[in-house]
């Protein structure tokens, strides 16, 4: 008994690390995407809580808390026509997926994973064998009641046929606290991605 008393004051200030790191980390990284979103991304955008009726200033959204969506064409007069991602939805991508370090994200930015056609001729500068199945340039199929990245999920949820979209989300919404492939943990991710089809 006294044994299992010392590992478990051993553990508890490991755990209590464990949930103080994920609580500092989360409230920064939320603060530091907003600031970026309202003060260094082109266009300067407002939090959708701003926007005054009528309206038609660039803004972002926030869904979960964490994952923070701008779409660049929100205020075509024919969106409204155009089929609406639903929970159940069979959807089509065309993406750009980086590690966001709070900047721009330019033509030199280059993404960690993509689909995108006009990458294909750099990645091949790159050396990355693009012939052989480990890349596809070809829309990317999500199923939104499948298993998929949660914070992609947000994101995707209410977007609509021909959508250009940048998604900004925390570590949480992305890949964790663990180091997945070129992804260090806790990174904030962001993924730019056009929606080619809705079904």
């Amino acid at each position: 008994m006294k044994r299992l008393l010392i590992i478990w004051c051993l553990a508890l200030p490991v755990l209590f690390w464990g949930c103080s790191q994920e609580e500092d980390i989360l409230p920064e990284q939320r603060q530091r995407i907003v600031s970026y979103l309202e003060q260094t991304h082109s266009p300067t955008l407002i939090p959708d809580t701003s926007l005054e009726e009528g309206s038609q200033l660039p803004y972002y959204t926030v869904s979960g808390s964490t994952v923070y969506r701008y779409i660049t064409n929100i205020y075509d007069p024919d969106r409204a026509n155009r089929a609406e991602v639903g929970e159940t939805s069979r959807v089509a991508i065309t993406f750009r997926a980086y590690v966001f370090s709070y900047s721009n994200i330019t033509d030199s930015t280059f993404p960690f994973w993509s689909n995108d056609p006009l990458l294909e001729n750099a990645y091949r500068e790159l050396g990355l064998n693009v012939d052989g199945g480990v890349w596809s340039f070809e829309p990317l199929w999500l199923d939104m009641s499948g298993d998929i990245l949660n914070g992609l999920r947000h994101a995707l949820l209410g977007c609509r046929e021909g959508d250009e979209v940048e998604a900004y989300m925390t570590f949480n919404m992305a890949y964790g606290d663990v180091n997945f492939s070129t992804i260090p943990r806790e990174s904030p991710v962001a993924w730019f991605f056009t929606v080619d089809t809705v079904e």
